[in-house]
């Protein structure tokens, strides 16, 4: 993963995490998981379809936003989830939104939504000194496990200048017109197509050294984990086009601790060597060797 300046992983609340969202929930994981400090997100509504599933993303600090795609009743909530929002940012807290609202696959930044433009306007109308920092994720693929990612944090906005008695409709194009010269910055824009392109832009290249001393355990593991990813793959690629990525990196956090566990098991059993226990270390070396070295471009045609 390539960070263009890490210190804003640091940052403090007030903050809105204005980003892209080319890649549907491994954005918010990644995201989430880098910062220091806890960021709550806001996820699509449809998702929030019953009280064991809207407890669990609450417990993940995930709060939903509907669109009228999802039902025109459902639009109401948003003031409830907004209003949340609000109450984080008065706590010195962090919210991520993305700011295109959907979700697509591809190099290439949409037209942006309002619910950014009217969560800082609102903040910043009741004096909260809310920070707004805009965000470009970047994929070097969307179906290839092991990718590359490189994370463009752009200046951070503080206000708009704008008349007091300028109405709210034109407060949010002028957020947005802002917003957006920051993101086309850092969204890296290429047609799916031009696969030269998208390599020069997200090869990094790796020693030769590195490449001679993971060799074997990257071999080693490719053979231990086809039996655990490929089903996963086959089982996935036909049924999720958007979701592909983060439905698989999902599941492989559910299950890949049970897989390592249910090996070291086994060798135990089979050996009734003290040492079988060492898989749980060797299992996830071999598994981050394999990725070191791993092609990780798309190779399919279109």
């Amino acid at each position: 993963m390539i960070i263009n300046d890490r210190s804003f992983l640091d940052k403090k609340g007030p903050l809105l995490i204005a980003s892209n969202h080319p890649n549907s929930f491994l954005d918010a994981i990644i995201i989430t998981t880098l910062f220091n400090q806890p960021v709550h997100s806001l996820a699509r509504g449809d998702v929030f379809s019953n009280k064991f599933y809207t407890w669990l993303l609450n417990l993940l600090h995930i709060l939903p936003v509907y669109r009228v795609s999802e039902g025109v009743e459902n639009i109401e909530n948003n003031y409830t989830t907004f209003s949340a929002c609000q109450d984080i940012f008065n706590r010195n807290g962090i919210v991520l939104i993305f700011s295109e609202g959907g979700s697509e696959n591809e190099w290439h930044l949409r037209p942006l939504k309002k619910g950014t433009a009217r969560l800082a306007i609102t903040a910043w109308n009741e004096n909260v000194p809310l920070e707004v920092l805009p965000l470009g994720v970047n994929y070097s693929s969307f179906r290839v496990f092991g990718k590359n990612v490189i994370l463009n944090f752009g200046k951070m906005i503080t206000s708009i200048r704008l008349p007091e008695d300028t109405t709210d409709g034109k407060k949010i194009i002028a957020f947005n017109a802002k917003l957006e010269d920051e993101l086309k910055r850092l969204v890296i824009e290429a047609n799916e197509k031009d696969k030269q392109f998208i390599r020069n832009k997200f090869f990094v290249p790796q020693p030769v050294i590195k490449k001679f001393l993971l060799i074997v355990p990257a071999i080693t593991g490719w053979l231990c984990h086809i039996p655990l990813y490929l089903p996963i793959k086959l089982l996935i690629q036909k049924k999720a086009d958007v979701h592909f990525d983060s439905i698989v990196v999902g599941l492989l956090f559910i299950l890949y601790p049970v897989y390592v566990i249910t090996i070291t098991i086994i060798l135990y059993i089979s050996t009734h060597s003290i040492y079988a226990w060492l898989t749980l270390i060797l299992l996830p070396f071999t598994a981050w060797s394999y990725v070191q070295l791993k092609n990780q471009f798309e190779n399919r045609r279109s």
